[in-house]
């Protein structure tokens, strides 16, 4: 008999898994939408859509076994992180999808990291001067581009490979238009030895000063949601490891 496997949950969402299926219930229904038709448009391997009613979507098992998990060194091959580049590229060059951006544009996300810097400072989270310096770094990230079909959410444990290919890219809730390098510096977050073999995959056209401005942008922006949803940023290898190695 199949047991409940509490994948990941939190207030906003939860993922279940009952044998090979995954249920995904999410309090937003807007997300779930979001992720059939970005499971439909995108041009790489993605798991099945079983059915969908209000606030759950049901959703196959891929094969293959994910890229590594955060705070571990990851037992894929040099070819499977650029196996999974070349994959990242077949989305970004894919036509954008029909629906807007979800997430904030540079001025939005200026005014987001000053404030989270200053709540990081004020509330003794981080030292002044690891946040000082890494909002320089992050501030590269900042800067008007061009968007194209992104994942949104693309971390090592939503990409599986089997064989040095990618048999499927999950969790689509966050797809849409968006920064190619926030997919690119997502993936490799925390694993950042593994950039030249997934730009190997993916090819030119990517300016490495902003993905590094994306590693430290999206934790110094992560740090606050993820300890007020019960994640520990400071476990090893997590956000607060990827701020500590910019300087």
């Amino acid at each position: 008999m199949n047991e409940v496997e509490v994948v990941v949950a939190h207030s906003e969402r939860a993922t279940l898994r009952v044998g090979d299926v995954f249920l995904k219930v999410d309090s937003d229904q807007a997300r779930i939408d979001t992720e059939v038709e970005a499971i439909v448009l995108a041009p790489v391997p993605t798991p099945e859509v079983l059915w969908r009613k209000p606030n759950v979507l049901a959703i196959s098992a891929v094969r293959g076994s994910a890229l590594g998990v955060l705070g571990e060194p990851s037992p894929a091959s040099a070819a499977a992180w650029s196996a999974a580049g070349s994959a990242v590229r077949r989305l970004h060059d894919a036509p954008l999808p029909p629906w807007p951006a979800r997430g904030k544009g540079p001025d939005g996300l200026a005014a987001e990291l000053e404030r989270e810097c200053g709540l990081l400072v004020r509330n003794g989270v981080l030292p002044a001067g690891l946040v000082a310096r890494n909002r320089r770094v992050a501030e590269a990230a900042i800067r008007p581009w061009t968007p194209v079909f992104t994942h949104g959410d693309l971390q090592i444990t939503h990409v599986f490979t089997e064989d040095d290919e990618v048999t499927g890219v999950i969790d689509w809730s966050e797809g849409g238009p968006g920064d190619a390098h926030f997919d690119l510096a997502v993936l490799t977050l925390g694993h950042e030895e593994r950039l030249d073999e997934v730009l190997d995959g993916y090819g030119g056209g990517v300016d490495v000063d902003v993905v590094r401005g994306w590693w430290s942008l999206r934790s110094l922006l992560a740090i606050r949601w993820l300890a007020e949803h019960g994640f520990d940023p400071f476990l090893p290898g997590a956000e607060v490891d990827v701020l500590r190695a910019r300087m």
